[in-house]
């Protein structure tokens, strides 16, 4: 791999010797943004009465190179924003740069641009970053705002995780400039989390697909998130302090504008959060990281691109005591346990990726990229505890309502673990793109290694009323025990090819992406073909609307938990998940009050075969390591923002949903049943207002909506006993004072001269105070006094109502 990826590099840079004859042309690059700094992609950028020109990328830039002209004359337009006009003097063999910014058009075209969100690409919603800082969550991250969003469901506010359309965590793909990051492998709860892997202080851009993406994006069934990091034009940074952490930013570029760099730092410490929950101890948990993004251009064609970050996430914690109770009016329990021991977490991630960008032309772009990643993750805890399960007192109008009446259970358990996890990941990555008048054709190929080394060693010893669990009345037995020792090595090849094309029609046109992805796994020796293909038709009605119809396979090849089954024992004959997408949706924008809104639905369809089914447990994944499952997920979305309170964007979303699979080995009953996701119902606000005489306050409000997810016991072959989890139910909401804003017309004065924008934010987090269960701890009983026998599923509750005080500031 080091010698690929040496020759790539020499004949990368030595592109850059060539003699170039530039004397008689002009060179003119630069980025287009909106108003509020935000890339704007598929930008036109013409020579006004001549054939030439071209497009910007995805990250605003473009590259524009003609015959020498004096004055030069570029027109910048878009739909949904005001055409530019531009006029520069010039010199021969001049190398310009032109950053242009686009307003919002106030005429007719407002209607399809909502600023919430527009379609970049067949599928693709682009995020607006400026409602993702605002929106009232404990991350505060990107990810929580993608939990508002149609299709997608998370029953958990301490985790940035989240599923899509029935898929559960590790089926989301995530990518930062062009590179797929990971999250931490042993993670357990989102107590143990802590930052999310991407600093919203640093991006550029934004878009997410819940399925039905094109086959430039990898190997995961359920959903794409493309992130990119911008590079900054100016000198300027940020800062943010919060009662759950702290974070800066820091970006410049240099006096030649050769160099640009961005830089953020984020600490964060949830123990103010976990202080709520029945665990009572000593919680803390400290997460910090440090990311960077740096960019050289050597010359008009060519620019380098260097992408770190280095994550250092620690959760210690020494509890005490736990009291729950839990039940019916008819059958109310309490659990307490008193606590010895401690846990001690490292999950510490380091990620360097550099990257070359050569654009031999105005219409080829050419891309090579090398990256490193690696993880060190340690999971050690020793954990006693002594519990008793009572019957609480139930009748109305006794003195002792709520008090203990009868003991039903009382034993001791011991929790014991020393786990390590290692992974390495390199690859070399190649993508090209070539332009044509009214298509698109891009391609791509990676090669990557993967090395691996997990070791665990813990067990679970529980004494029920004397008895050891499981009880044979012989010997003392360990309730749970995993003992492993997995190294693995492999590499892992990927490419892709896709074409875009757009068709004009008498009274409509039509876009189209075609393309096939490829996948081999030296692991397991298959090759893997997935054909995609996504159809978009744009009516020329009064009215605007799309209508949009995909199809694909998406297979999923096991990267390492797929692969080892309950026990930790690896499968060798593992095969990837494969999901067939059936995607037809539509969008309308229209105006009503004389405010753009759009409405937006899709209905969906997967076939699922060569399933590994999984149990969830808070966060953990636990997968049977077998391919002995088929299954399918069905859907209706809908989708409404707009301006609801003039000049600024809220929006509402609900998702109709239903997974379901079978086991197609002897170990089932032929029967379908729920998965781990299958949420039925899933509802979510977002909402913005300001107080009409003063605007510079303003309140936000976050609902959550999710039907209870189904849940199994410990021990059971399948899914097919199971109950369901009471609903998901979350109001969040947050206000806020603008102290400075950009144009001056707010502030100003003593400390925030020095800042272009500062305000101040109170968040009330749960608002309701509703107890939401996020799994279950399982208490069993052995003849205890009231003569039952059984397992009794506690409740494991998230957060209590919590506020937090913000400072945020730029400048």
């Amino acid at each position: 791999m080091i010698r690929i990826y040496n020759i790539l590099l020499l004949l990368v840079f030595g592109l850059t010797f060539q003699i170039v004859s530039g004397q008689e042309q002009i060179h003119i690059s630069g980025k287009v943004t909106d108003s509020e700094g935000l890339a704007l992609n598929l930008v036109h950028i013409s020579i006004p009465g001549t054939p030439y020109g071209t497009i910007s990328g995805k990250d605003g830039s473009y590259l524009l190179k003609l015959a020498y002209q004096n004055p030069v004359k570029l027109s910048f337009s878009s739909l949904g924003f005001q055409t530019k006009l531009i006029t520069r003097q010039a010199s021969p063999g001049e190398n310009m740069t032109i950053n242009v910014i686009l307003l919002e058009s106030p005429e007719q075209l407002e209607e399809v641009q909502i600023r919430e969100s527009r379609i970049e690409d067949q599928g693709f919603t682009r995020l607006n970053m400026r409602e993702v800082k605002i929106l009232p969550s404990i991350s505060g991250d990107i990810e929580s705002y993608i939990k508002t969003l149609p299709g997608v469901s998370s029953s958990n506010e301490l985790s940035s995780q989240y599923s899509v359309r029935g898929g559960n965590f590790d089926e989301n793909l995530i990518y930062i400039n062009d590179i797929e990051v990971y999250r931490p492998f042993l993670i357990r709860a989102g107590k143990q989390e802590g930052l999310s892997v991407i600093n919203s202080d640093l991006v550029s851009s934004v878009q997410f697909s819940a399925g039905g993406f094109n086959a430039s994006y990898g190997d995961k069934m359920a959903s794409a998130l493309d992130i990119h990091y911008r590079k900054p034009e100016k000198i300027g940074g940020g800062f943010e302090l919060g009662l759950l952490g702290a974070s800066a930013f820091f970006e410049g570029i240099s006096q030649n504008s050769r160099l640009s760099w961005i830089v953020g730092l984020r600490y964060k410490s949830n123990q103010y959060m976990l202080n709520t929950l029945d665990v009572t101890g000593d919680y803390k948990p400290r997460f910090a990281d440090l990311q960077s993004y740096l960019s050289y251009t050597l010359s008009d064609k060519l620019s380098l691109d260097f992408l770190g970050n280095i994550a250092l996430n620690h959760y210690n914690f020494i509890p005490e005591s736990r009291q729950t109770s839990f039940g019916t009016l008819v059958n109310s329990v309490q659990l307490n346990i008193l606590f010895n021991g401690q846990e001690l977490d490292k999950f510490n991630t380091f990620l360097g990726a550099f990257s070359v960008n050569y654009r031999p032309t105005e219409k080829l772009m050419l891309k090579f990229i090398a990256s490193a990643y690696s993880t060190f993750e340690y999971e050690n805890y020793d954990i006693e505890g002594y519990y008793s399960l009572n019957e609480l007192d139930k009748e109305l109008g006794s003195e002792n309502l709520g008090d203990s009446i009868m003991n039903i259970g009382i034993g001791r358990f011991i929790d014991h673990a020393r786990n390590s996890f290692q992974a390495y990941v390199m690859a070399i990555h190649h993508k090209g793109n070539m332009q044509f008048n009214n298509s698109n054709l891009s391609w791509g190929i990676k090669l990557q290694n993967e090395r691996i080394f997990d070791r665990m060693n813990e067990w679970k010893m529980v004494d029920s009323a004397g008895y050891s669990i499981p009880y044979t009345g012989q010997t003392v037995n360990l309730r749970e025990i995993t003992n492993i020792d997995n190294e693995l090595n492999t590499i892992r090849t990927s490419g892709h090819l896709l074409y875009k094309r757009n068709f004009k029609l008498p009274h409509s046109s039509i876009e189209t992406e075609a393309g096939i992805r490829g996948h081999y796994w030296s692991f397991n020796n298959q090759f893997l073909i997935s054909p995609r293909i996504s159809i978009m038709l744009n009516p020329e009605w009064e009215k605007q609307v799309k209508f949009r119809f995909a199809t694909g396979i998406y297979f999923q090849p096991a990267f390492y938990k797929e692969i080892r089954d309950e026990n930790g024992w690896i499968n060798n004959n593992i095969k990837a998940q494969r999901s067939i997408h059936f995607l037809a949706g539509g969008i309308l924008d229209f105006r009503a009050g004389n405010r753009p809104f759009r409405f937006s639905t899709d209905i969906y369809y997967k076939d699922l075969k060569f399933l590994i089914p999984y149990k969830v447990d808070n966060v953990r994944i636990i997968y049977s390591g077998e391919n002995n499952a088929k299954g399918y997920a069905a859907g209706l979305e809908f989708k409404i923002n707009g301006e609801f309170v003039k000049g600024v964007d809220s929006w509402a979303s609900l998702s109709l949903m239903q997974t379901r699979e079978k086991l197609t080995d002897d170990s089932g009953s032929g029967k379908y049943y729920p998965r781990p996701t299958d949420q039925l119902i899933n509802f979510s606000i977002f909402f913005q207002d300001y107080f009409p005489s003063n605007p510079t306050f303003k309140v936000y409000l976050a609902l959550h909506i999710g039907s209870g997810l189904p849940v199994t016991a410990p021990g059971s072959v399948n899914g097919e006993d199971y109950f369901r989890m009471p609903p998901y139910r979350r109001v969040d909401l947050g206000f806020s004072k603008i102290l400075k804003d950009k144009d001056s017309t707010v502030g100003g004065r003593g400390i925030f001269q020095y800042f272009s924008t500062a305000w101040i934010s109170l968040e009330v987090f749960n608002l309701l105070d509703i107890n939401n269960t996020i799994s279950y701890t399982w208490i069993t009983t052995v003849n205890n006094l009231s003569g039952q026998v059984g397992e009794f599923a506690v409740p494991n509750y998230l957060t209590s109502r919590r506020i937090n005080l913000k400072l945020t500031g730029n400048f």
